[in-house]
Formats: structure tokens, sequence, C-alpha cells
């Protein structure tokens, strides 16, 4: 079972790298599309990378409930905390990374993107084969913060909070 759960966990790994790198285009081959702007990025700030990170990792973890999520009843509450380990990992490390060099560089942005999704997938998988977070109220909350999250991504792409998580480095802009 632990050896099915690794190949779960890489596929999810390979699914969000993959999906996540197509999404940073996807807005701006669609035209513009409101409709891609809910799931894509629409600018380069931290918080639209972000969402390349948290929405395929999201749509990936709808598939993967339905198939296996009888044998892991900690499945939504261990999700939610890789979930939002590997979102926190971005801004840390991006801003770790550009403060102590003083600007940024396309590889290691990219590289900064694979690591959150990395640390994501390995924690969820190391939580998972532990069977922690079993409690019916940990997998309500599980679920509540995954769907606020992705509530949270497509509101502020629409209507983003005036901070510097949101605002575009390049257009000094704020949402689309």
């Amino acid at each position: 079972m632990r050896k099915r759960l690794f190949f779960w966990e890489l596929a999810g790994f390979l699914f969000t790298g993959a999906a996540g790198t197509l999404l940073h285009f996807l807005y701006e081959w669609s035209g513009g599309s409101v409709f891609a702007a809910a799931f894509s990025a629409v600018n380069e700030s931290t918080w639209e990378h972000m969402k390349l990170l948290f929405m395929p990792l999201f749509f990936f973890s709808v598939v993967q409930v339905c198939v296996m999520g009888k044998n892991y009843p900690n499945f939504l509450a261990v999700r939610a905390v890789s979930t939002l380990t590997g979102l926190a990992l971005i801004p840390v490390l991006f801003y770790t990374y550009t403060g102590a060099l003083g600007f940024h560089v396309m590889w290691a942005d990219i590289a900064v993107f694979f690591l959150a999704a990395l640390g994501a997938f390995a924690l969820d998988f190391r939580l998972l084969g532990r069977g922690r977070f079993t409690s019916l109220w940990q997998q309500i909350l599980g679920l509540v913060v995954l769907w606020g999250l992705a509530f949270c991504f497509v509101w502020c792409t629409f209507r983003p909070v005036a901070l510097a998580l949101w605002r575009d480095p390049v257009t000094g802009q704020l949402g689309i």
C-alpha cells in the first residue's frame, strides 16, 4: 500500500509541476479569458504564482480522494496541511533568496515552484503514511481549508488585496 501511495504522490508532483507550468501561460494564450483567469496566473505577483501550485494540486486532490480516499481516512486533513505548507514555501523561498541576492533570476523562480510542490507532496506522503489527523472534525476542517483556499484564489484574482503579495512587480498593478 505504501508503494501505491508513493506512486500517487509522485504522479501528483509531476501533474502539479506540468499543469502549473502550463497555467503560467494560459491566461495570455486564452486572450485574457475570464474563465482562464480564475485558474491561471494573470500577472507576475507572488500570489498568482502561489495559484499555479494550488490549482493543479487541488484538482489532483479531487481525483485522488475519489480513487483512494477510503484507504486514507486522514486524506483531507493531511492534504490541507501539505497544501498550506507548499503555498507558504513559495513566498518564504522567493523572498528569502531575492532578499539575499537583491534581485531574482528565472531559474531560481522556477526552482522555488518545484521545491514548493515537492515539499507539499513529500509532507503529504509522510503524514498519510503515519495515519494522523483521522478524526471527523479534522477531515471537515481539511475540506473547509481546501475549498476556502480555492475560493480565495479565484476571488483575489478579481478583487486583489492591496498588499505586496498581490502586486505585479512588472506593472505595479493588482489583479487583472
